[in-house]
């Protein structure tokens, strides 16, 4: 492989100070901004944009290590500085682009797609950033300097903590989740349990859990794993790579992203920019973010062209994991939506949870942050800021089966302030035939 670079460099411009990517830093110390992580453009450029094409679509899915998995298969585009022997993969990536034809139909925009991230090891797309992150913990762990961890630690709503467990747990690292105690799904806190991390339950929102998380890393004895780190950043960015590659090398006119802590705007922003940068496309699309009514600091900015940011205390919503009110991403945020045209809109409970039921019924089967994402498409779309022929791509980041309280809840009617207009409960019947035929006829007849 040839000698491409990559290191960590502060976003503020007129600062620009730049680390190498084993060193244990999350923000300038110079002037507090955050960081990323730039590649050295020239030499990647020395291959032309058809060689690259070749080579992420030889690898694709294939069986050599490490470069079948999703993330890996773009290496020199990610981390090139990490060696093979180091890489911890559990083959991320390779999601299913899902054609949401019926429902695309159904609301005017037949060319609607769902990238469905949650089809992934630890179902959710966070495992698409941690791969990069602990294989780099790895290295700094073997590396000449021989730097001993006592872990590696994040604040998490759900499923940041999953997948930084299942990652350790595949490297044999220790790992440490803070979660908001009472405020992630039983399927969400199981996931560390079972990989063997240190989870602690704080009596905090997840906005607490982040402060204390950032505090027991400043010593550099654990390593912090949260989007701050820009390293998961290069990792998540490989979804705007792979949705790109999944429809021959042709560029979508919008992607909605569910948005929290706002480290995938950014990443998805990031890939579409190489992506161009590198002669692979032409253009960027245009990226909506989309917060739940009851976390919407981003949205609150938007209303004032960015001029103004102020945190929050979030509120509760079903889309736990984007209940979040001080987002450490809002900085890289707020420079990728300006820089492709970006919007940002919000969807309230009942909104979020009726979207994830229509689109449930033409065959997907979706986290209610996905249903933030789709509630924002919905109303795009009637106030005509989509366009009946746009190719649309809604960012589903986790997988349904971690909200099975979120979809029995609906179903029941036993969500707070949602009235659900497509409830589904069971028919209880004896195991009686005529009994049986007269409610399918019942159904059929509408």
């Amino acid at each position: 492989m040839p000698n491409y670079r990559a290191w960590f460099q502060c976003i503020n411009e007129a600062c620009a100070r730049t680390f190498a990517l084993d060193d244990l830093v999350y923000e300038c110390p110079s002037c507090g901004s955050l960081l990323d992580v730039r590649h050295d453009l020239e030499a990647l450029r020395a291959r032309p944009a058809a060689e690259w094409i070749k080579l992420f679509d030889d690898r694709y899915l294939r069986t050599s290590w490490p470069y079948g998995s999703g993330v890996w298969g773009k290496k020199e585009w990610v981390c090139p500085t990490v060696a093979d022997e180091n890489i911890v993969s559990l083959y991320e990536g390779g999601t299913n682009l899902f054609w949401a034809e019926r429902l695309g139909r159904i609301v005017g925009v037949p060319d609607l797609w769902v990238k469905q991230c949650g089809n992934s090891h630890t179902g959710s797309f966070k495992d698409l950033g941690m791969t990069v992150l602990v294989s780099m913990v790895r290295q700094i762990m073997r590396g000449p300097r021989g730097r001993r961890l006592l872990g590696v630690a994040c604040a998490s709503t759900g499923d940041t903590s999953a997948s930084l467990a299942a990652y350790c747990a595949a490297a044999g690292i220790p790992a440490i989740v803070f979660l908001p105690r009472g405020k992630v799904s039983a399927a969400q806190l199981a996931q560390p349990l079972a990989n063997g991390a240190l989870t602690l339950a704080l009596d905090a929102d997840f906005d607490g859990c982040m402060r204390v998380v950032q505090e027991i890393t400043e010593s550099g004895e654990i390593y912090l794993a949260n989007s701050k780190n820009s390293l998961r950043i290069e990792g998540q960015k490989t979804i705007a790579v792979e949705m790109v590659q999944q429809f021959d090398w042709q560029v979508p006119d919008w992607v909605i992203v569910p948005g929290g802590n706002l480290g995938n705007v950014s990443a998805i922003a990031r890939g579409f920019e190489m992506l161009r940068d590198l002669g692979l496309a032409s253009r960027s699309p245009r990226l909506a973010c989309a917060q739940a009514a009851n976390a919407d600091p981003l949205y609150r900015s938007f209303q004032t062209g960015f001029r103004e940011f102020t945190p929050q205390t979030a509120r509760r919503t079903l889309a736990s994991a984007i209940q979040i009110g001080n987002p450490v991403s809002v900085q890289k945020a707020i420079q990728a939506l300006t820089a492709h045209g970006g919007v940002v809109e919000e969807a309230t409970e009942e909104e979020l949870a009726e979207a994830a039921a229509l689109a449930d019924r033409t065959g997907l089967f979706c986290c209610p942050h996905t249903g933030v994402a789709l509630a924002v498409f919905f109303k795009m779309v009637e106030r005509k800021q989509i366009a009946p022929t746009d190719r649309v791509i809604i960012i589903s980041t986790a997988h349904g089966l971690k909200f099975t309280e979120f979809k029995r809840g609906y179903h029941a009617g036993a969500l707070e302030g949602v009235t659900p207009r497509r409830r589904n409960e069971p028919v209880e019947l004896p195991a009686d035939v005529g009994l049986v035929r007269d409610a399918i006829r019942r159904r059929a007849e509408g």
